[in-house]
C-alpha cells in the first residue's frame, strides 16, 4: 500500500474520524505505534515497525502529522506516505530513539498537552514504553490502544473492493493447493506452490505465514509446513492469507489423500455446521458474542467443547507481521456490536490431540444490514486428492 492506493479524500475522512474521537476523549495528541494504524492514516507500507517508530497525530487540523522513524526509512515515508513531516534518527550509527522522540515532543509542545499513546501487544518494547511514560509524565493522560483500530472496523467501499480482490486471489491459490496434493510431496513443497500462486496473482506476502499440517500433525491448529511428506490416507488442514494493497482475505480447508475415514468426515461436517450456524447469526446490530454462541452450541452438542481451541472468528485488517486480525473477536465476552461494512473470518475449530485429528473451515464474510455475504467462493467440501 502507498499514499496513492486511496484518494486523499478517503485519507481525509479517516483523519477526521480519528480527530473527532480524540476530541471526544479530550486528547490533544495521539501517538501511534501499530503499523496498521500508521498505514491506515498515511498509506505507509514500510517495514520500519521492526524498530522504534511512531506517528504523532494532533487533534487540531492546523497542526502537522509527524512521523518519527529510522533514518533508513526516511525516503520511503517522504515519497510513499501522506505525512506532513518526517524525522529520522540513527542511520549509520546508533541513536537513542526515546531521546529523538522527546526532542520532537518538545518541538510540538506535547509536554504542555494532553497526550494519549497506543500500547500494542507488538511493536512497542516494554523498555521503550516505560521510558516514554516517565518522559511524558503528567502529559500522558490515556492509553487508547484501540482508538484507531475500532474506527477502521467498518470498511469503506474502496477497502471492501480491496478485500474482494484478495478473496479472489485466495480462491485461485486454493485451487492450486488442491491440485498439488500428491503422495511423496512435502508440506513445504505444497506450501511453496501456494505462495507462488499468490504472488503470481499480485498478492503480497500475507502478514502471517501459511499453516499446513498433515497426518499425525493434523491436530496442530496453527502448524507451519515442514519437510514431512504426504502419504496415502493422510488428512490435514491448510490456512493462508492473500492480500491486495495489504488488505487481507483468509481461506482454510480440510483435505484428505484418498478417501477420508469416517471420523474425519464427521469432524469436517461438524465444523461446517458450526460455521453455518455462526454465519446465520451475523448481521448489523448483533452482539459479536451471538454468532460465537451459535457455533459453540453446535460443537458442544457433539461433545467436543474441550476441543474448540480458539475464537469463532475475528475482524480482518490490513496485515503487518505477525498478524492480520483486528481487536474484534467473536467470543463470549466480546463487547463489540457487529455493523454493516465489517469483514470477519468465520472459523469455529475442532482440534483433538488424543486422536491426532483436526478440522477447520475458514471463510470471510462481509456484514450487511440483513446478514453476511460470504466473500470466499471456493467449495467448502473436504478436498479429496487421488492417492
Amino acid at each position: 500500500m502507498s499514499k496513492n492506493d486511496f484518494s486523499q479524500e478517503e485519507f481525509g475522512t479517516r483523519r477526521r474520524s480519528v480527530r473527532q474521537a480524540m476530541q471526544a476523549q479530550d486528547l490533544d495528541w495521539l501517538v501511534l505505534f501499530h503499523p496498521v494504524g500508521i498505514h491506515w492514516l498515511t498509506g505507509s507500507d514500510a517495514k520500519s515497525y521492526q524498530e522504534f517508530q511512531c506517528l504523532l497525530v494532533p487533534a487540531a487540523d492546523n497542526k502537522p502529522i509527524v512521523m518519527l522513524t529510522r533514518e533508513g526509512e526516511r525516503n520511503e515515508f517522504e515519497q510513499d506516505a501522506w505525512v506532513d513531516a518526517v524525522h529520522g534518527y540513527g542511520g549509520g550509527e546508533n541513536e537513542d530513539p526515546i531521546a529523538a522522540f522527546m526532542q520532537l515532543a518538545a518541538q510540538h509542545g506535547l509536554a504542555q498537552s494532553r497526550v494519549g499513546i497506543e500500547v500494542p501487544a507488538y511493536y512497542l518494547h516494554p523498555y521503550h514504553y516505560l521510558r516514554l511514560r516517565d518522559a511524558l509524565g503528567s502529559a500522558l493522560v490515556a492509553e487508547p490502544t484501540h482508538l484507531v483500530h475500532d474506527l477502521k472496523l467498518v470498511k469503506s467501499p474502496a477497502e471492501i473492493a480491496c478485500i474482494r480482490q484478495a478473496a479472489a486471489k485466495a480462491d485461485a491459490a486454493m485451487a492450486v493447493f488442491a491440485g498439488a496434493l500428491q503422495v511423496g510431496r512435502s508440506e513445504l513443497d505444497v506450501a511453496g506452490l501456494v505462495v507462488q500462486a499468490l504472488m503470481a496473482r499480485d498478492s503480497g506476502l500475507a502478514a502471517s505465514p501459511i499453516n499446513l499440517v498433515s497426518g499425525e500433525r493434523s491436530c496442530f491448529s496453527h502448524g507451519a509446513p515442514t519437510t514431512r511428506r504426504l502419504r496415502q490416507s493422510d488428512v490435514g488442514n491448510v490456512e493462508f492469507g492473500a492480500t491486495h494493497r495489504r488488505y487481507t482475505a483468509t481461506l482454510g480447508r480440510n483435505f484428505s489423500i484418498g478417501a477420508p475415514g469416517a471420523r474425519m468426515r464427521e469432524l469436517h461436517e461438524l465444523v461446517c455446521r458450526a460455521s453455518e450456524a455462526c454465519r446465520a447469526c451475523i448481521r448489523d446490530g448483533v452482539p459479536a458474542s451471538e454468532p460465537h454462541a451459535a457455533a459453540k452450541d453446535v460443537i458442544a452438542q457433539a461433545g467436543l467443547e474441550a476441543c474448540r481451541v480458539h475464537t469463532s472468528g475475528y475482524g480482518l485488517a490490513p496485515g503487518f507481521p505477525p498478524g492480520w486480525g483486528e481487536p474484534l473477536h467473536m467470543l463470549a465476552d466480546s463487547s463489540y456490536i457487529l455493523r454493516a461494512g465489517m469483514v470477519l473470518t468465520v472459523e469455529p475449530p475442532i482440534f483433538i490431540g488424543s486422536e491426532g485429528l483436526g478440522a477447520r473451515v475458514i471463510d470471510n464474510v462481509l456484514v450487511t444490514q440483513h446478514g453476511a455475504e460470504v466473500l470466499s467462493r471456493y467449495s467448502r467440501d473436504l478436498i479429496v486428492a487421488d492417492p
